[in-house]
Parts: C-alpha cells; sequence; structure tokens
C-alpha cells in the first residue's frame, strides 16, 4: 500500500462513467475503496460492468474491490450502513431522490457517520429543471456551452469521446471535491454532501475562455479562434503517409522556428496574424506538410522550440521515448494502462494491478473495519499527542469467488 490517500475509506455504489474512474482515481492514490454492485445477474455481469468486458479490461475498477449486496432488501441496506459506519467517504451516482428510496441518502448515512464525505455524482446536479433528466457526456457537454464551441468554421460540433463530461468534468471534479472535503472532516470532525455535476465541471473547464469573451478576444463563432482549429499554426494536417503531425506554434518566435524548418520558399507568405490570409496561409502550410511523411516531420522538429508534434496512436503513445523513459503508460497483464497522475514525491500513488473479479465477503469486510481503529479517531489521537499515525488501509479479508 502507498499512496497520499492511505487509510482513507471509501464505499462507492456501483455504476457507468465518471462513478467508477472517481473511484480508480481514489484508489490510484492510495484509498481503500470498495464498490458495491448488485449480485452477478444471469450473464454474471456485475452493475458497472461493462458488456462483453473482462474484468481484467475494465480499468477503472482497478484497485477496487467489490461486494455484492442487494440494496433492495433489508438486509442488503443494513450491512452498507454498517460499512458507512467506518468509512470516510460514500460515492453514489444515481438520480436524485434514488438513493433516498433505498435508505441510503445522505440524512441517513449522516445520522450513522456525522464525519461523513457524502458525493452525489450526476449529469445535472441536486437541484434545477433538469436534475430528473436522462443525458449522457454529449448532454452535459452541450448544455455547458462548450460543446458549440468544439467545431471546424462551418461544420457541426464534435463531441471529444467522452474525455470532457463523465472523465475532467465529472469524475475528476468529484474526487478534488472529496479530497477537499476530507480535510476539512479530519479538523472539523464533520462530513458533508457534495453535489458534483458534469454539468458544473465542463462549466468550471471554460473559465478562461469566460474571460477570453468578455475581454473581446474570444468570438463565438466556432472555427474562428486561435485555439479551435481557425488560426493555422494551430491545427492538424495530414502528411504524405496519411498520418498526422499536430501544429501548435502560437508565440512568434515558436512560429518562425515553425515555418524555417518546412523547406519552402517564405518569401510570399502572409504574416502570421493577418486573419484576412488565414485561409492561404492553412494551404500553404498544408501543401508544406504533404510533401514529407508524419516521422519524417517528427525528425525534422524533433528538439526545437517549433511546438510540432506527430499526432499518435495509443500505442505509438505508450512507445514514445519520452513517455517510455517517464513511464506515462503501463503494460500490466498485457493491458495498456495509464500510470497514476499526478506524480508524489514522497507519497507515490499505487503501481496499476489487473482489475480483479473476485467478490469480498461483506460481513467479514464488515467486521474488519469495524475492528480496525477509523482514520478519524486516529488522525484525532495524532493531534492530540502531537505525533501523526498512519494507517495502512489494509483489511485482512480474503477474497471469494464467484
Amino acid at each position: 500500500m502507498s499512496g497520499p490517500l492511505t487509510g482513507v475509506r471509501v464505499i462507492a455504489l456501483a455504476g457507468m462513467g465518471p462513478t467508477p474512474f472517481a473511484s480508480m482515481l481514489l484508489a490510484d492514490m492510495g484509498a481503500e475503496v470498495v464498490r458495491v454492485t448488485r449480485p452477478a445477474n444471469r450473464r454474471g455481469r456485475a452493475l458497472g460492468q461493462t458488456e462483453g468486458m473482462a474484468p481484467e479490461h475494465d480499468l477503472a475498477n482497478r484497485g477496487v474491490g467489490t461486494v455484492e449486496v442487494d440494496l433492495k432488501s433489508p438486509a442488503g441496506v443494513d450491512s452498507v450502513l454498517r460499512l458507512v459506519e467506518a468509512a470516510d467517504v460514500f460515492i453514489e451516482g444515481y438520480r436524485p431522490g434514488v438513493a433516498e428510496r433505498l435508505g441510503l441518502g445522505p440524512d441517513a448515512l449522516l445520522r450513522s457517520n456525522p464525519a461523513l464525505v457524502y458525493a452525489r455524482l450526476t449529469g445535472y446536479g441536486q437541484t434545477g429543471p433538469l436534475a430528473q433528466q436522462a443525458g449522457h457526456d454529449i448532454n452535459y457537454v452541450a448544455q455547458s456551452g462548450a460543446l458549440h464551441a468544439m467545431a471546424r468554421a462551418g461544420e457541426a460540433p464534435r463531441p471529444p469521446i467522452n474525455l470532457l463530461g463523465d472523465y475532467a468534468g465529472g469524475a475528476l471534479a468529484a474526487a478534488y471535491g472529496i479530497v477537499c472535503a476530507v480535510l476539512e472532516a479530519r479538523c472539523s470532525g464533520r462530513g458533508q454532501v457534495i453535489d458534483a455535476a458534469m454539468l458544473d465541471g465542463v462549466a468550471l473547464l471554460t473559465a478562461k475562455l469566460q474571460g477570453l469573451r468578455a475581454a473581446g478576444r474570444y468570438s463565438d463563432e466556432p472555427g474562428t479562434n486561435y485555439l479551435d482549429s481557425g488560426a493555422p499554426f494551430y491545427d492538424t494536417y495530414p502528411c504524405a503517409d496519411g498520418r498526422y503531425v499536430a501544429v501548435g506554434a502560437l508565440e512568434p518566435d515558436f512560429y518562425r522556428e515553425f515555418v524555417s524548418r518546412l523547406d519552402v520558399d517564405l518569401s510570399e507568405w502572409p504574416e502570421q496574424d493577418d486573419r484576412t490570409e488565414w485561409p492561404r496561409l492553412r494551404k500553404l502550410i498544408a501543401e508544406a506538410f504533404a510533401a514529407k511523411g508524419r516521422d519524417e516531420w517528427a525528425r525534422i522538429y524533433e528538439g526545437t522550440d517549433a511546438c510540432v508534434t506527430p499526432v499518435l496512436t495509443f500505442d505509438e503513445a505508450a512507445e514514445h521515448p519520452h513517455n517510455a523513459e517517464r513511464e506515462v503508460f503501463r503494460r500490466v497483464g498485457g493491458v495498456l494502462h495509464p500510470n497514476p497522475a499526478p506524480r508524489l514525491g514522497r507519497t507515490p500513488a499505487r503501481e496499476p494491478r489487473p482489475p480483479v473479479a473476485d467478490v469480498l465477503d461483506v460481513d467479514q469486510l464488515i467486521s474488519a473495519w469495524s475492528a480496525e481503529p477509523s482514520p478519524r479517531a486516529a488522525s484525532r489521537s495524532a493531534r492530540g499527542t502531537g505525533g501523526r499515525t498512519v494507517q495502512d488501509g489494509r483489511s485482512p479479508i480474503a477474497p471469494r469467488s464467484r
């Protein structure tokens, strides 16, 4: 066990999208995370496991233990309540009101454990006209205004897979809020409810753009700005072999370095910031890149400040010398894992391990958590003596197989 969150206990009700990823982020940093799933269905798939995906491929559940509990039965709910008594964090991603109907709403859980951090991770949040409406990443990104900006001039908006809503605006923001609330609870002894909405998180990510808009330096017309493919020196271009390079030569010094290595006559080229000439400049840059293959351009620009890089596939990214030296990725059991981030010097994150299909015995887990001093009690004790107590966060539980 390692990581700055060692000793923090997290219970997460199984779900899809951001809830598992938030759990993974906490587990990567050392928290003991237990996912509560309903008993496996007839096809052997537990809630939160992607259809047709083997457990070892479900990377968002790495470092996370699993218990199977029927939340529709009083006994199942009681099991979760008993776990909550010794936990620091509870995460659920249901529509508003569902957890309450199960008997696992924040009022009930905070009565059981007043220092609990109760995180509610949804698309539209706990309040407002859309709170009960179904949605996915694309809907939350659209509702925030960000999707409108993700388009080339005259083209339809292009959703960035589900990285922005589910993971950046949702899971990462929720994990940040959880850590903030855990720190505060260690001081006050009081927990609180976190309303983490993916819509809110994506809107937060637009803070810089909102400032640029207010200053008149960013247009609401997509594909006409410096960072949205409007500028020809901040875009991607196909090469002779059909692969792509990415150009980010915004600053004048970087731009001069960029064009100087294109191996073309620059005497008739327009000025960098002459917007009226941007269409012609784009055409000239595209013609230059079409003369050589991607890897040849990568060699030409290697070691320069031209801000030109090859557009890599995932496998290529894992093998790139820089990424390989820093171990940005790691193969675990033949599966490519991104390593935990950020990197902490004294209390590094756990090394990624394959997610497992084994299920913990919920009664044994309750006994183990109840028998061990809670991290909150240990923290209070350490403050009282001027010392510092560190829990290893482990439970002496042997998993049972399905």
